[in-house]
């Protein structure tokens, strides 16, 4: 039974749509990456699937009594607020000290829970914001543009340790990429948005689609890249760098 499955949802907010007939269904323990340029609705079918907006049409289905761990695209935090770390992974009710010691392990937080929020950097936050995440025993992790903001070692380190944590949870992974041009080499299946799902298959079968070449350009600029396990090759798309973070 799959995890989550959404049968032709549309949504619009007002007159402009925002999905359409879109069907995707995430099956246990695998690695599902989103992408798509910004506007195409990815985080409002984030938010459709985690059941925080309700579609106009279609439905979701979730497996009953599914444990899903939700990753935020940015957690806005006053400053000001005096909160540690473990008071924040304490949010909205205390959890057992020996989940959220585990949940620091797997996420390499230990050392950080007396840290105020506010002092952290970028990576460190994230990893903070995974943690909170694990304390459900998720089935399913859904993290919406985790990596967003943090520079190309950064991401690529997120990323392995995402493939990690699948591996020694077996829980299953959808991420939405801020980069178009960059997701997870360990992705099963690259699924493509621009308001309906434009293709869908393996990073390969994605990177080589016509309708992904035509939504994003030809050339190097259309290109998918992919993240590989090795850590010996040198990646030459510095220029994506500072392409996709013109969120509106």
């Amino acid at each position: 039974m799959s995890l989550i499955r959404a049968d032709h949802v549309s949504l619009a907010y007002g007159r402009q749509t925002v999905l359409s007939d879109v069907s995707l269904a995430i099956e246990p323990g695998e690695i599902v990456t989103l992408v798509g340029p910004n506007g195409s609705g990815k985080s409002s079918l984030v938010k459709v699937l985690t059941g925080q907006i309700r579609p106009d049409a279609g439905q979701v289905r979730r497996k009953p009594e599914l444990r899903l761990g939700y990753v935020p695209q940015k957690l806005a935090i006053d400053q000001s607020l005096p909160m540690t770390v473990l008071r924040f992974l304490n949010l909205p009710r205390r959890r057992d000290p020996e989940a959220i010691r585990r949940a620091a392990a797997e996420t390499g937080i230990e050392g950080l829970e007396q840290r105020q929020v506010a002092d952290l950097s970028g990576g460190q936050m994230q990893r903070v914001l995974l943690a909170r995440a694990l304390l459900v025993s998720p089935e399913l992790l859904i993290l919406d543009e985790p990596t967003q903001g943090l520079d190309q070692p950064g991401e690529a380190a997120f990323y392995r340790h995402l493939e990690r944590l699948r591996d020694s949870l077996g829980c299953a992974v959808f991420m939405v990429s801020h980069d178009l041009h960059v997701v997870m080499s360990a992705s099963d299946r690259v699924i493509c948005l621009n308001h309906h799902v434009c293709c869908e298959g393996t990073p390969k079968v994605v990177r080589d689609a016509p309708e992904y070449r035509a939504l994003f350009g030809q050339g190097t600029q259309g290109a998918l890249a992919l993240y590989q396990h090795d850590h010996d090759h040198h990646h030459h798309d510095h220029e994506h760098d500072h392409q996709g973070h013109d969120h509106a």
